[in-house]
């Protein structure tokens, strides 16, 4: 009978344990958040293989503005346009904010100051281009210009910081938006990320961070576009400053 008794109470005792685990098992996988690919246009390339370009104006100095514009200008040259994004922020005369180097050319400065908007929720950064064509994102006081910038663009805030989350972002903020940004992989291959529906920012940077990227920047929000015809998505409107674009000869 005592031999039974105290089974009994090791067999509940299990059980109770068993329990807790699984409640605190349940409890985790009910808390992560899942992000789910479906909800995000991505678009990655191989710098070195891929001719990734920004784009702002046509040789006769007029701004593309659009994805549509920017498509028929390329294919005039003879090439395919595979990918398009807007490439951040930009003023009201559709001129970007803050730096932008083209073909080696810094067409605008580096914006160092201190004022309020996404721009400028420090860290901000700088998504730019060697003539090696090596991607780096780094944050804006880290950048310099070494004569070897093929291709830049400046915004913010930054998402991914050496791999961590931007400590202004809030988990579970209600400021919620489409958004896109840029980050660089694990391998090197640059990433391309637009929400297919709005999200705050904390989890949008933690989808670049669940993608393995230790740097990653927000480009815009709702009013960002892509054009990626290999994922069936077809955005080429927009009213925009500095493109991003993938192109390649016909």
């Amino acid at each position: 009978m005592k031999f039974y008794t105290v089974f009994m109470k090791v067999l509940l005792n299990m059980k109770l344990k068993l329990f807790l685990l699984t409640a605190a098992i349940l409890i985790v996988f009910i808390s992560v958040k899942v992000y789910d690919r479906n909800s995000f246009v991505v678009y990655t390339i191989d710098a070195k293989k891929q001719d990734l370009r920004l784009f702002w104006k046509n040789e006769n100095g007029e701004k593309f503005k659009s994805i549509q514009n920017l498509k028929d200008w390329i294919e005039k040259q003879n090439l395919i346009l595979d990918f398009a994004m807007n490439a951040g922020m930009y003023n009201k005369e559709n001129s970007p904010q803050g730096l932008y180097i083209e073909k080696q050319k810094v067409l605008t400065a580096l914006d160092t100051t201190n004022d309020v908007g996404n721009f400028y929720l420090k860290p901000n950064g700088v998504f730019y281009i060697t003539t090696g064509n090596v991607p780096v994102i780094c944050k804006t006081e880290q950048f310099q210009n070494n004569r070897k910038v093929k291709y830049a663009t400046q915004s913010g805030p930054m998402l991914i910081i050496d791999g961590k989350i931007h400590p202004e972002f809030k988990e579970g903020s209600s400021n919620l938006n489409i958004r896109n940004g840029v980050g660089i992989l694990p391998n090197g291959n640059v990433v391309f990320v637009l929400s297919k529906k709005e999200i705050n920012f904390y989890d949008f940077a933690a989808y670049f961070k669940s993608l393995g990227c230790r740097n990653a920047l927000y480009l815009d929000g709702f009013v960002s576009r892509a054009y990626v015809p290999s994922e069936k998505w077809i955005q080429t409107d927009g009213n925009f400053g500095v493109l991003f674009a993938v192109v390649r000869k016909k």
